[in-house]
């Protein structure tokens, strides 16, 4: 058994251990570097779990991963029908949010929106922090949706 798998059936184990977690991340080339990911929170940039592709860093011997940029925040529009966003999640105690906004700079790593990147093709990791979608219809949006005659409060 390769290393990588030893290291997948121990994490996995009844006595895994936070080195044992730590030492597959590393082994998985998933891991960015820090000075690349400096002043994020994520240390992963994994592929979408949607994705039919995985991406993977390796060293090909050309050097070409030290020449990576760090990652820069991109800023896009995205134009939402509505600005109420329902949820059913158990984790949550509430079930409507209004977010002007997809993804976010702040990098807290238990945010319950981070899987949201994945439909779009993109990482809940790096990308989450770093490709940002402005909404920036929600306050009309959000007037219109108030006015209507289904909103209730209760």
């Amino acid at each position: 058994m390769n290393e990588l798998a030893e290291l997948r059936q121990a994490a996995f184990a009844p006595a895994h251990t936070a080195d044992i977690a730590d030492a597959l991340v590393k082994a998985s080339g998933h891991r960015v570097d820090i000075d690349r990911r400096r002043g994020r929170a994520a240390g992963l940039n994994p592929s979408g779990r949607f994705e039919e592709q995985r991406r993977e860093s390796f060293d090909d011997g050309w050097q070409s991963l030290e020449e990576l940029e760090p990652f820069r925040t991109e800023v896009q529009v995205e134009k939402p029908k509505t600005a109420l966003t329902k949820n059913d999640s158990p984790d949550i105690p509430f079930d409507r949010s209004i977010n002007p906004y997809r993804g976010c700079e702040h990098g807290c790593i238990y945010c319950f929106a981070r899987p949201t990147h994945s439909y779009m093709g993109l990482s809940p990791g790096l990308d989450f922090e770093s490709k940002l979608f402005s909404k920036p219809d929600v306050p009309k949006l959000l007037e219109r949706e108030l006015s209507g005659r289904t909103i209730r409060c209760g």
